[in-house]
């Protein structure tokens, strides 16, 4: 039987202060639990839909329709919630490329930011004190999952800058095209804000400043921070 305190616990979850508070963090639908379970973090509580057939979880908390719309952020439950132990980041190595995100504050954003690691292997993500937190429930729907095979760690990133020895690339509007670049095979990739793009003191530490060229001839100021993420993790691959 799901207690008063469960349900308001995993309620104040939704505000960063409380997972802070508690070391924990929501996570719903039954393919995204399924991934965290299967990726080895330590799960606090399951709780399931009692209508719901098929979903093989060890020891789930059997809850009624009602108490799981009560738990949930969604307009709509989709039948499974998971509640995890925030796990201790990783120490970020510089085998490989590496994304940094300079106070990139939009959920859905950072969500597809995270599923673009993923998806092209890059397995560390540095962010900013003042980036969105990635265990919001917005971020972790974006992520779908993905949030589980990509290490994101938060620290002071002009720090982080000075002391890499890794090049560091930078995407500005006003930089070389990024398909004149020979890039390395590791490297750091600086990602700003949406609306003001890579501060002026993360803007001096950058190395080499490159962009995406506009072939069209609109009015569209800029790409949006996912969108020029995703481009540019395809040439770096490439």
């Amino acid at each position: 039987m799901v207690t008063k305190n469960q349900i308001k616990l995993v309620v104040n979850l939704k505000q960063k202060k409380y997972r802070t508070q508690h070391g924990l963090f929501v996570v719903e639908g039954e393919k995204t639990v399924s991934e965290l379970l299967n990726a080895g973090l330590e799960p606090f509580g399951l709780f399931v839909d009692e209508v719901e057939k098929g979903v093989d979880f060890n020891n789930p908390e059997l809850v009624s329709s009602t108490i799981l719309k009560q738990m949930s952020s969604l307009s709509t439950p989709n039948g499974v919630l998971g509640v995890f132990h925030i796990p201790v980041p990783k120490p970020v190595d510089g085998a490989d490329w590496v994304v940094a995100l300079d106070a990139v504050r939009d959920p859905g954003n950072l969500g597809t930011i995270i599923r673009l690691c993923d998806w092209f292997g890059i397995p560390h993500l540095v962010c900013s004190q003042d980036t969105v937190d990635c265990f919001n429930p917005k971020v972790l729907q974006a992520t779908m999952g993905s949030i589980a095979r990509v290490n994101v760690a938060y620290m002071d990133l002009g720090a982080y800058l000075e002391e890499t020895a890794l090049p560091v690339y930078g995407a500005f509007m006003d930089g070389d095209s990024v398909y004149q670049q020979k890039l390395p095979s590791k490297g750091v990739l600086v990602m700003g804000n949406e609306a003001n793009g890579i501060s002026e003191a993360v803007s001096g530490l950058v190395t080499s400043r490159i962009s995406i060229p506009q072939y069209g001839k609109t009015t569209t100021e800029s790409l949006n921070v996912a969108t020029a993420t995703a481009i540019l993790l395809n040439e770096i691959r490439r």
